[in-house]
């Protein structure tokens, strides 16, 4: 609410309701506490006559000897509050210096842990890269047992054709004795019948003995013939055997370095969950010690902002007690 003028006794009750709520009778809060009335020349001019008088009274009130023991009050309190705030102030640097070496303990820890987990991170890709490996070599092994497996059938099907060879033979031989002895059995009806013969065919059958001594060597050398043929199918047979029982040994040599490699992948996948549970344990201990070098910051700028308040508050009692040291002189 605005007023039609001002006087000295309205800027004095202006002035002493500030200074009873503990604030500075300054010319602009003064005008406020007028209802912004007034220009801030009389208000000026006002609050200069009111300390005068004030300062008077104080004077003649005041006698020499306490005059001089309030001023080595004012000494001694401006010496405490500089002492108190260059401790603080000493304290703070100290609590400072101590979070900056415990920011940088932690800085070259998490430095430590991220090597670490970059070590771990190689470590899993090699894993990575041996399981890769020792599945090819699965695969590889998987592929030749495949093609052992259809050797072994091959080998099994031309065994069976040597057996079905050798059979045909001696079915071939047994046929061959068979006639062999049936054309013995009729000459030897042909010889009985040709003995009650005449002697006059004599020659002829004679001669017709010799035809037949002829072909009995010929079948007898077809025969010798399929003999060795006999032997050399037994022969490969017996080789094709051998070849089949070494084709076993090798498939069971294969069996079993798949089994070693099948081991060996289990242990290397049960490596890999190891190495990536540390890994994301050591990310854990990365995250964790983040969040303290933040908390740990956000002190030191606590701290920091305490020592700015204490360096206003200081320079703010430095001012009063000069104000109060210059109306002392005054």
């Amino acid at each position: 609410m605005a007023r039609g003028g001002i006087n000295k006794a309205i800027v004095q009750k202006a002035r002493n309701a500030l200074l009873t709520r503990g604030v500075h009778p300054s010319i602009d809060a003064v005008r406020i506490e007028l209802g912004n009335t007034g220009s801030k020349t009389t208000i000026h001019r006002y609050l200069k006559e009111l300390e005068s008088v004030e300062q008077a009274i104080s004077s003649d009130a005041l006698s020499a000897p306490l005059t001089g023991l309030i001023e080595q009050l004012l000494g001694q309190l401006k010496a405490e509050a500089q002492q108190s705030v260059a401790q603080a102030h000493e304290a703070l640097l100290r609590e400072r210096a101590a979070v900056q070496q415990q920011t940088a303990v932690l800085e070259v820890k998490m430095r430590d842990l991220e090597l670490k987990c970059t070590d771990l991170a190689l470590e899993l890709q090699a894993s990575q890269k041996l399981i890769i490996q020792e599945q090819q070599q699965r695969q590889a092994v998987e592929a030749d047992n495949v093609q052992i497996s259809q050797s072994r059938q091959d080998l099994e099907v031309r065994l069976r054709e040597r057996d079905e060879r050798i059979k045909s033979l001696e079915k071939m031989h047994q046929h061959t004795r068979d006639a062999l002895e049936h054309y013995r059995q009729a000459n030897k009806v042909q010889r009985e019948q040709e003995q009650r013969r005449q002697e006059a065919q004599t020659s002829q059958l004679q001669a017709e003995i010799r035809q037949l001594r002829q072909m009995l060597i010929l079948k007898q050398d077809e025969l010798t013939q399929l003999n060795r043929d006999n032997e050399r199918l037994l022969t490969e047979a017996r080789h094709l055997q051998k070849e089949q029982h070494e084709q076993q040994k090798l498939v069971l040599q294969r069996t079993l370095a798949l089994e070693e490699l099948q081991s060996a992948l289990t242990y290397s996948e049960h490596l890999n969950e190891a190495l990536g549970q540390e890994c994301k344990t050591l990310q854990r201990e990365v995250s964790r010690l983040g969040e303290a070098s933040a908390i740990q910051i956000q002190q030191m700028q606590d701290l920091q902002a305490r020592l700015i308040e204490a360096t206003s508050q200081l320079n703010s009692l430095e001012k009063q007690i000069a104000k109060k040291d210059d109306k002392g002189s005054t």
